[in-house]
């Protein structure tokens, strides 16, 4: 009877027995397949989608936030004309050039998307998840946004005057080149690093803000109020300080040393200091 096939691949002459220096070499073959750093390891696609990743950041100094990646391979933004998803979702959506007189929107999931040019005369948002999106060149009288969460975001360009931001988390959110002055930041809290840059917050309001770790800079700050709030680390280098208000709430900010004179005199015109050569003038 003759044997089955695998029992005569069994008894098949073996190969050479590895001699000491090749188990070395193989040892270290293993090592450095096992040890590769994981980005080495990943596919090519996911590698370079971690490596955009890396590069759409804006930093500032020692901030450094993360932009959508809205270019990025595979991702196609639809036109929509209306930001009211199906089931309370938008995603992977291009919303251009509304002029709505009025914009409410509420209980709805933004993601992967970019929206361009909208003019509303009243908006009200609430309870809104904002994730990877884009508002450029929006133009929103006296928005009211509350119970929200906004992370990975930008907003370029955009004039959000007299806007009324109540309990809404910020989450790796870049303002750039925007006008948000007699705005309302109520209980406004950054979870994740946030930069102001090149934005008007004249006569703006943080009342109860935690802005810890968070950046304000080359922003026009007169008569900016900090009323009450955690302000840990804010990075305020790069401004003129002389016309803030509400300084006792400013612990632990980071300044130049060349803005403590500028603090001096904010605290001087808060706490209406009279001087004394003035009193001799008008004797």
């Amino acid at each position: 009877m003759g044997q089955p096939a695998h029992v005569g691949q069994l008894e098949q002459e073996p190969g050479p027995l590895r001699q000491p220096s090749d188990l070395g070499q193989l040892e270290q073959e293993v090592a450095a397949r096992c040890c590769r750093p994981r980005a080495e390891r990943q596919h090519p696609a996911s590698r370079l989608r971690a490596e955009r990743l890396l590069m759409d950041t804006r930093t500032i100094r020692r901030t450094s936030v993360t932009l959508p990646a809205l270019d990025e391979p595979g991702l196609s933004l639809s036109d929509v004309t209306s930001l009211e998803g199906g089931r309370g979702r938008l995603a992977e959506f291009h919303y251009a050039d509304g002029d709505l007189r009025d914009l409410d929107l509420a209980d709805t999931h933004l993601l992967d998307g970019r929206i361009a040019g909208l003019k509303a005369q009243r908006t009200r948002l609430e309870r809104l998840r904002v994730d990877s999106v884009e508002f450029i060149r929006c133009d929103l009288a006296s928005p009211q946004w509350a119970d929200s969460r906004i992370s990975r975001s930008v907003f370029r360009d955009c004039k959000l005057m007299g806007a009324a931001f109540e309990d809404v988390t910020l989450d790796n959110v870049l303002f750039e080149n925007c006008k948000l002055d007699y705005s309302a930041l109520t209980r406004v809290r950054a979870t994740g690093p946030v930069i102001f840059s090149a934005c008007s917050l004249r006569e703006t309001t943080f009342a109860a803000a935690d802005l810890s770790n968070t950046l304000i800079d080359d922003c026009d700050l007169r008569l900016t109020e900090f009323d009450g709030g955690k302000y840990r680390g804010l990075d305020l280098r790069g401004n003129t300080l002389s016309q803030l208000r509400g300084l006792s709430s400013l612990r632990q900010v980071v300044i130049d040393r060349a803005q403590t004179l500028q603090l001096a005199e904010a605290l001087a015109a808060e706490l209406d200091i009279t001087f004394g050569e003035d009193l001799a003038v008008h004797a």
